[in-house]
């Protein structure tokens, strides 16, 4: 009897191949999809909506990584105006354009949730020099 993930691997064959870290300061590029409301003289005759994509850049510290297999998520944290924000994405999910490394950060843990608690220069993560990403 083939197990769960055999059985993962061949429905859902790998699309995406990110080389994701915790401490990676990243750039995920989601695509949202607006859709226009008609307005009062358009409605009750028929009108569509019409719909638009734009990418919208969310920008963060990966904080936590999820292996599993094609479920696999990672979140990203940032603070916006003061208040932290965080995101979880699936890796596979069809709404991520791209994702951009733009630093990487030495940290010695797996899960990065004590960041949540710190502000100012506490919440700082050493930068990884001289390497290529």
């Amino acid at each position: 009897m083939p197990s769960m993930q055999q059985i993962e691997e061949a429905r859902f064959p790998a699309r995406r191949k990110v080389d994701l870290r915790p401490g990676d300061r990243v750039r995920v590029h989601v695509r949202i999809v607006e859709q226009e409301q008609p307005t009062s003289r358009t409605k009750g005759k028929g009108k569509a909506t019409k719909t638009r994509a734009r990418i919208q850049v969310f920008e963060g510290t990966v904080i936590a990584i999820k292996k599993a297999g094609h479920r696999s998520t990672f979140t990203v944290r940032k603070v916006s105006y003061g208040i932290g924000v965080e995101r979880i994405f699936p890796v596979e999910s069809p709404v991520i354009d791209k994702i951009e490394v733009t630093k990487r950060h030495k940290v010695r843990r797996a899960k990065l949730y004590y960041l949540r608690s710190r502000r100012g220069k506490s919440a700082r993560l050493k930068e990884i020099r001289n390497r290529v990403i």
